[in-house]
């Protein structure tokens, strides 16, 4: 499923020439970066040194499987600031991506502080339910970019929770987020590739 997932991304960003990522579960990871071409990111790395950490998600094990970068801080697996702050260094060392959720204005600008290369703001409330923050909080969009670009400049915003159509997506940027971070609305769409292309049809 998840191989299927990710060669439905690659094609629609083919077609469409939309970068599209994936961010699968650790164990996909690397057949995913064997078999496409698309970026692959983690869903979430621990912040832990080598060592006897059992069943912790060491950093240096996914550089190893492959990975572009990884996602930090999911709303369903939320980190503190210090731990965020360590793994995001250690991703700017590398030269890999790293994209920092948050769920509201202020803890946009906290993880501003720390240069990632993406914050993406995603009102926990939202997520999975099929209505777009760009439509319920457009505010938090807004006001997430407005702040994240005063502190700095070079980090990229995304917004997420509820997106799945066009008229989402194109919402989403009007406000000033630079793209969406999305789950629900492709996976349980009846043609993943389908849902992609419309998702970018009116950018």
């Amino acid at each position: 499923k998840a191989l299927d997932l990710a060669n439905a991304l690659e094609s629609a960003g083919e077609e469409s020439g939309v970068t599209m990522v994936a961010v699968p579960q650790a164990i996909d990871i690397y057949r995913i970066k064997e078999e496409t071409s698309i970026p692959v990111l983690s869903q979430h790395i621990d912040a832990v040194s080598p060592g006897g950490h059992t069943g912790s998600n060491l950093f240096e094990n996914f550089v190893a499987s492959g990975i572009d970068g990884t996602l930090l801080n999911h709303s369903e697996c939320r980190m503190t600031l210090a731990d965020i702050a360590e793994i995001v260094k250690k991703t700017q060392e590398a030269e890999l991506i790293s994209c920092v959720c948050t769920n509201n204005i202020e803890t946009s600008m906290a993880a501003a502080t720390l240069a990632p290369t993406y914050v993406a703001v995603e009102p926990p409330e939202l997520i999975g339910t099929g209505i777009p923050v760009s439509k319920a909080d457009p505010e938090v969009v807004e006001g997430s970019v407005s702040k994240v670009k005063a502190i700095n400049k070079d980090v990229q915003v995304l917004c997420g929770a509820g997106i799945s159509t066009g008229d989402d997506m194109a919402a989403a940027i009007e406000l000033g987020a630079e793209g969406v971070l999305l789950a629900s609305g492709i996976i349980k769409a009846e043609s993943p590739k389908d849902a992609l292309l419309d998702l970018v049809s009116k950018i």
